[in-house]
Formats: structure tokens, sequence, C-alpha cells
């Protein structure tokens, strides 16, 4: 009869303390659960804000592209490959004075100047069409039997006109920043005081311009804009007219 009542007496003492730790073990059950249900609807709420507010950008970029489609640019470029191809140490003037007939000095370079025209269809991809002029003026001194004649000096100079329609695409906008590239394909118009290797004064060739990279930065309609790339016209190794000219350009811009 003890035994039996020490077991009940244990069972008793037992019991309440298996039916506590129950009791504790459903009660942290249904706070994992309520910390899981305040976690994915808390998920939702951030994946919601985070697509509203996309779309509001979206909505953004879509009515001021729509307000301001147009877009005006000038700039200017570098002129590196002719600065290093017509100099007085250059192609030209490899030759000792004595055996042209003229010596080529004082060369000078105006550099790219260009304007651009772009219609934007939405805030990604535009075109357009460009405008670029570049030339490369010297004097020219004729020589007779070593000696230079000063006084019968004259201006010599070539001009390179480039007519390009143009796409671009821009893969990063924000409020004040946007990167894009860009790839232009038309007509090169060169002509001078010099006669080419086929006896023309004026020639034309294919002309291709690229944007690797083109960084726009502003707000509202003004914008200035970088960009690196490169011009190439030729048509074969006598007829070189640019070879990775207009490397870099700085322009200025504004929305209509």
């Amino acid at each position: 009869m003890k035994k039996i009542s020490w077991f009940i007496l244990v069972f008793l003492f037992v019991l309440p303390l298996h039916a506590h730790e129950a009791t504790r073990v459903r009660d942290v059950r249904q706070m994992i659960d309520s910390m899981h249900f305040v976690m994915h609807d808390y998920r939702d709420s951030i994946r919601y804000e985070i697509k509203s507010y996309k779309d509001s950008i979206r909505e953004v970029r879509r009515h001021y592209y729509d307000a301001m489609p147009h877009e005006l640019r000038i700039g200017m470029g570098d002129q590196g490959f002719e600065s290093i191809v017509w100099c007085e140490k250059g192609v030209p003037g490899t030759f000792p004075d004595g055996y042209q007939s003229h010596y080529k000095k004082n060369y000078r370079y105006t550099q790219h100047w260009f304007a651009e025209y772009l219609y934007n269809v939405n805030y990604w991809y535009a075109f357009g069409f460009i405008v670029d002029y570049s030339g490369v003026l010297w004097d020219e001194v004729p020589n007779s039997n070593y000696h230079t004649l000063a006084s019968d000096t004259r201006q010599g100079a070539f001009h390179n006109i480039g007519l390009l329609p143009e796409v671009r695409f821009s893969y990063f906008n924000s409020e004040y920043v946007s990167l894009h590239s860009s790839i232009g394909i038309g007509l090169n118009i060169n002509t001078g005081t010099e006669l080419d290797y086929k006896g023309r004064e004026t020639a034309v060739a294919p002309l291709v311009n690229v944007t690797l990279l083109g960084l726009r930065v502003g707000k509202g309609r003004w914008y200035g804009s970088l960009e690196l790339g490169a011009m190439v016209s030729m048509i074969g190794m006598n007829e070189m007219y640019m070879l990775g000219s207009r490397l870099g350009t700085i322009s200025v811009g504004v929305r209509l």
C-alpha cells in the first residue's frame, strides 16, 4: 500500500509538470507560427512597396519623356588620330625637305565640332542624326634645291564633314544621372586643297561613330554629357581619313 501511495503521489506531482511543459511547447509553437506569419506578411508588403515604387518610377519616366521627347546637343571632341598622323614629324613629313616639292609646317587642328538631334521613343531608346565637322590646316612652303621659298608660303587644309543617322540605348536612368551607348553609321565628305591618290579634291567614304560609354548629368531641360568612343572613316589604306578619332567628347544638351 505504501508503494502504491508513493506512486500516486509521484504521478500527481509529475502530471502537472508535464502538462505545464506541454503548454509551454504549444505557446512556443504558436509564437513561432505568429512570427512566420508576421515575417511573411512583412515580406509581401515590402515586395508590394518595391513594385509600387518601380511602377511609379516607370510612370514618371514615361510622362517625362512623353513631355520632352526631343533633344538638341552641341559639343566638341578630340583629334587624336589627326594630330599623330598629320604633323611635321608624322607621315607627311618623313622625307627630307629637298625631296618634297612643298614643305608643310605649323599644323593646326580644329578639333571635332558636332550637333545632334535625338527623338526619345521611350526612356531607354532614342534615334536621331549627327552632323560632325573636323579639319586640319597647315602652312605649305615651296622647296627648290633644298631651299624653302618662304615668300611663296600658302595655306593648305582638308576638311571632314560627317553625316550620320544614330541610335542610342540608355541602360541606367536616375533623377540626375544617365548612362548610355550609341552607334551611328553614315558618310564622311573629305575635301581640301590637296588631291588624293585618284586626283580628286573631294571624296566620300563610309563613316562609323561608336560611343562605348556615355554619361549625362542634369535635371530638367538642361544637361551635360561626357562620352568615350571612336570615329572611323576609311575605304582602304590609301583612303584613310579617320581611324580612332574623336575618342572623347564633351557637350551640353537641352530637352524640348
